[in-house]
């Protein structure tokens, strides 16, 4: 999957998947804008006790490394990388990580691409540096909030978060509603299961420069009430980007 970084712009919509069909792209901010089609999100049956228990045992050792005063990113024993691209137990979900370059970035958590977003967060971190880090190598962003008593939240859906990304106190994460222009860039990039590029903007003034996005399949692991993880599934595991979003309450 190719990446989108600050110094290497894609010129056009750039779909990556060979079983897309993308429409001509248009401008988030163009007078004429294309109708939202997605879909609402499904109300899927709730796994069963024992398979809830059964995925909350697989991912414990995934979710317990973070669980640290100073958020340290776990590694496996010999350096390499944790995980092979394959998660058992998980939820395959789609997530597209977007924003011009120099504003903040955001990342959309849907269904399927052609679904709402049931998760949106901004995050501090500009849209370009991100990219480019992750073209570097893997990036681990760790969303830290107070655990509360009594807690009847559902960790995502708790709306501010400080964030470490690769260890570092980053600044902080906050979730909020999809505005008019999130839902065009979501029904812009329907068509593309996975890829990377950018959508022009009809306004070549913009202070913030183009509109950057990358997508692909997250795997979705529950660890348990206050621990979730998203993982990137990258085809290529050797080569390009990878990202991992830890979401844990302490």
């Amino acid at each position: 999957m190719a990446s989108a970084s600050p110094s290497h712009s894609l010129p056009e919509h750039t779909p990556l998947s060979p079983n897309s069909e993308p429409s001509p792209p248009r401008s988030p901010r163009s007078p004429t804008r294309p109708a939202i089609s997605l879909q609402q999100p499904t109300n899927k049956k709730s796994p069963s006790k024992s398979a809830k228990l059964l995925r909350r045992f697989r991912a414990v050792f995934r979710s317990f490394p973070i669980i640290t005063p100073t958020c340290k990113i776990p590694v496996s024993l010999d350096g390499s990388r944790l995980h092979d691209g394959h998660i058992h137990g998980g939820t395959r979900m789609t997530g597209t990580l977007f924003g011009h370059r120099k504003a903040r970035i955001n990342l959309a958590i849907q269904e399927n691409p052609r679904s709402l977003p049931i998760l949106l967060l901004e995050l501090t971190i500009p849209t370009g540096k991100l990219l480019q880090d992750m073209g570097l190598g893997l990036v681990r962003i760790a969303l830290e909030c107070e655990k509360k008593p009594s807690e009847k939240t559902k960790i995502v859906d708790e709306t501010i978060w400080t964030m470490y990304c690769n260890g570092r106190k980053s600044g902080y994460g906050l979730k909020r509603e999809p505005t008019d222009e999130d839902l065009i860039v979501m029904q812009i990039l329907h068509v593309i299961s996975m890829g990377a590029g950018v959508i022009p903007d009809d306004e070549t003034d913009n202070s913030d420069g183009e509109l950057m996005y990358m997508r692909s399949n997250f795997e979705r692991v529950i660890g348990s009430k206050d621990s979730e993880t998203y993982y990137m599934m990258n085809p290529d595991v050797h080569n390009g980007p990878e990202l991992t979003i830890f979401f844990v309450r302490i």
